[in-house]
């Protein structure tokens, strides 16, 4: 597995390497940024995916202490099962999806910020010359791999568990910002239509944030404003803007009441078995299918219960 989500990290890293070359091959060909129009919508729509992605994965990975045997079991299915009859194109999705969920999230994560950065680089370098771009694209992919190699390092030798809980406390909070800051692009991209170019370049005073939907503003601390400096990396990875729109607010707190719901209910279903409400209706949606998992539940419990009996020896005195 760990050579599969190397190799599929590797075909993202490929893909944005090929789509940064014909993107700054269009700028200096074409000598127009003809991408700024669609930006926003770029990022919006992969910080959608890449939030949903890593929110539905950090709940397995939370449970990979309870889950390993399962896993196990499950995978080994996906990865020996081979069908008998023929199935419809949906279902071929649904399994294929099963089989490589977990090399979805690198694949997406490098894709996206992959290609973020060449937007971002192919827009801010139009009136460099082309020379000054291959020293900071070596420099950058040395820095990642490195970084990520020593997290990759340190995630082998430390106890798994905790460090499991620190990174995906740190995912979800990446996932938040992602989740706030797509909602912001969408309504950002709205913006620069109504005024007929990119906000960003006014600055960051009147006329660069849309006062109508405006829940706070600073004219400072702008990730958008030039290299972005400290405050971009905090616009990286959790979200900030100088400029908060009521969309953006509205979706970082939803989002954190939908992740802690979602955590409530499977924390009740552990415990109790079933979600109130939801274990009705889905009973009443799908009455056949929630009887043949209530049932191999039981029988998983019932096995559970064997498992755990103290073994005893039985002794027999046989008289001669």
């Amino acid at each position: 597995m760990a050579n599969s989500v190397f190799a599929v990290t590797a075909l993202g890293l490929f893909i944005c390497l090929c789509v940064g070359g014909g993107m700054i091959g269009a700028f200096y060909g074409l000598n127009k940024d003809v991408f700024t129009g669609s930006e926003d919508i770029w990022e919006g729509i992969f910080g959608f995916i890449a939030s949903i992605i890593i929110s539905i994965m950090g709940a397995g990975l939370l449970r990979v202490s309870k889950l390993q045997d399962k896993w196990r079991d499950k995978l080994a299915q996906a990865l020996e099962e081979k069908e008998k009859t023929k199935i419809g194109i949906y279902q071929r999705f649904k399994d294929w999806s099963k089989k490589y969920v977990m090399f979805l999230l690198p694949f997406v994560t490098v894709l996206r910020e992959g290609l973020e950065a060449v937007v971002y680089v192919g827009g801010v370098g139009l009136g460099l010359p082309a020379t000054s771009f291959p020293l900071a694209v070596v420099c950058g992919l040395a820095a990642g791999i490195a970084v990520g190699y020593l997290l990759y390092r340190c995630g082998n030798t430390a106890s798994l568990q905790y460090f499991l809980i620190i990174s995906t406390c740190f995912l979800y909070l990446v996932s938040a910002g992602l989740f706030s800051r797509a909602i912001w692009y969408l309504q950002n991209n709205a913006w620069n239509n109504i005024i007929g170019g990119d906000a960003s370049e006014t600055g960051s005073g009147a006329g660069s944030y849309d006062i109508r939907q405006s829940v706070w503003h600073v004219n400072c601390c702008n990730p958008e404003l030039g290299s972005g400096g400290g405050w971009g990396i905090f616009n990286a990875l959790f979200g900030w803007t100088n400029s908060a729109t009521y969309g953006s607010v509205l979706g970082y707190n939803l989002y954190w009441i939908c992740i802690i719901t979602g955590y409530v209910c499977m924390w009740y279903n552990e415990r109790y078995g079933y979600i109130p409400f939801f274990s009705a209706c889905m009973r009443r949606i799908r009455p056949g299918k929630a009887a043949s998992r209530s049932s191999s539940e039981r029988v998983i419990e019932k096995s559970k219960e064997v498992d755990t009996m103290p073994s005893q020896i039985v002794t027999r005195e046989i008289n001669a």
